[in-house]
């Protein structure tokens, strides 16, 4: 069931959206401070064996999305995507970033560019009137023009009192189709942009962490935003 948010909620959602992005900046202490609580840790959708064990999701190198913190060290050179999200007061936040550790790789500054500019695309697409195909579609076409691949079956998805709620928002898909765009739905767009060019990936043993199948880098950023008749309103900014 797709949820229609009021202006109220909208505000409220803008609130939790608030603590994500600060959270970035210093994940748990953040969420601790703010009396909110990450819909990470715990968390268990059908094609996971096991619940999510940790606050942030912390993905390197040739981890595209849903990496579990452990004791690696960041190397120089490393690229990282974060994703965080927090509840509070019963509405959710999510979003995402990556960036790149000490000297970066000029190939991962491209790569983390046209992910941004993937996200900006994607964004601007979501408007009253419009459809999910069209943020799909203005995803897919910087993803393309950049010779990027990205994991097929992932993508963004509704949120609001729930982090993953209806509708799913595919990063590749058509103009003009899919369910229309009304004030009031809330939505995380994610574009993950993996540089090797192939939609393709495996997941690791743990179940959770998603990698290219060829050792390529990849990006991975995101954003909760509200469809509103002035025009899409960015509810995870600080």
């Amino acid at each position: 069931m797709v949820e229609i948010k009021t202006d109220t909620a909208l505000e409220a959602m803008r609130e939790a959206g608030r603590v994500v992005a600060h959270a970035l900046a210093a994940a748990r202490a953040v969420l601790t401070k703010a009396g909110a609580r990450s819909p990470f840790l715990g968390y268990q959708p059908s094609f996971a064996p096991t619940p999510f064990p940790a606050v942030i999701c912390a993905s390197v190198n040739d981890a595209v999305s849903h990496g579990i913190p452990d004791d690696y060290r960041l190397r120089d050179g490393d690229l990282v995507s974060i994703d965080c999200g927090a509840e509070l007061d019963g509405w959710t936040g999510d979003a995402a970033i990556s960036f790149t550790v000490g000297t970066p790789r000029p190939a991962d500054l491209e790569l983390i560019a046209a992910t941004q500019q993937a996200l900006d695309a994607g964004i601007a697409a979501a408007r009253v009137g419009h459809r999910i195909g069209d943020i799909s579609h203005a995803i897919s076409t910087v993803a393309r023009k950049a010779d990027c691949g990205m994991p097929a079956d992932f993508g963004g998805h509704g949120i609001g009192r729930q982090m993953h709620e209806d509708p799913h928002v595919p990063n590749h898909g058509r103009p003009g189709r899919g369910f229309p765009l009304r004030h009031g739905l809330a939505l995380a767009i994610e574009p993950m942009l993996m540089a090797g060019g192939r939609n393709d990936y495996h997941t690791d043993p743990d179940g959770w962490t998603l990698r290219t199948i060829d050792g390529s880098r990849a990006a991975h950023i995101e954003h909760t935003i509200a469809i509103t008749e002035d025009g899409p309103r960015i509810l995870t900014l600080p």
